[in-house]
């Protein structure tokens, strides 16, 4: 029986560092093989992020934000962050539907699920309309069970040290 070369759903997710690194990683191997990446970064914008400046340099690898530079209120999230998150859906679901990449990464969308900006429900059959051939890797922490379950690979980031326990704020070129 021959094994599927792309399809299956990727989940990056728990309290530690390395969800989007790997997701980046993940990425840009995918592009050296010439597939075309695209990551939607949902509660991402307007800071300037080292990913966004490699990603121009390696064809067939694009950055959409859906974010703004501002945090996120977990517990009273305004209205232009939930409007943003709809929008990173909403363009997300198009690359579905045109199939306009081979992987679709999904960056932050476990958070944005866990704080109320989005409906589960609707993630989730956004996810089983995906084409069976299109890579997807979602990544964020809080990863709902359900995604958990309907995942092909499920890998858990945990912290054990870090440099924020110090009081050392993100790194320009390593955190963002």
């Amino acid at each position: 029986m021959a094994k599927k070369a792309l399809g299956y759903l990727h989940v990056y997710t728990g309290d530690g560092k390395g969800k989007t690194t790997a997701a980046l990683g993940l990425g840009m191997r995918a592009a050296g093989h010439g597939l075309k990446v695209v990551m939607v970064q949902f509660m991402k914008g307007q800071i300037n992020y080292g990913e966004l400046e490699s990603a121009k340099r390696i064809p067939g690898f694009e950055i959409r934000q859906f974010g703004r530079a501002e945090f996120v209120d977990r517990k009273n999230p305004a209205q232009v962050d939930i409007d943003l998150a709809r929008d990173g859906l909403k363009f997300a679901k198009s690359a579905l539907a045109e199939h306009s990449a081979d992987v679709l990464i999904l960056d932050e969308l476990n958070t944005a699920i866990d704080w109320g900006l989005l409906p589960l429900s609707e993630v989730i059959d956004m996810l089983c309309s995906r084409p069976e051939t299109m890579e997807i890797v979602v990544t964020g922490r809080y990863a709902a069970k359900e995604l958990i379950q309907m995942a092909d690979l499920v890998t858990e980031m945990r912290e054990v040290k870090h440099p924020f326990q110090k009081g050392i704020l993100g790194r320009e070129g390593v955190e963002f």
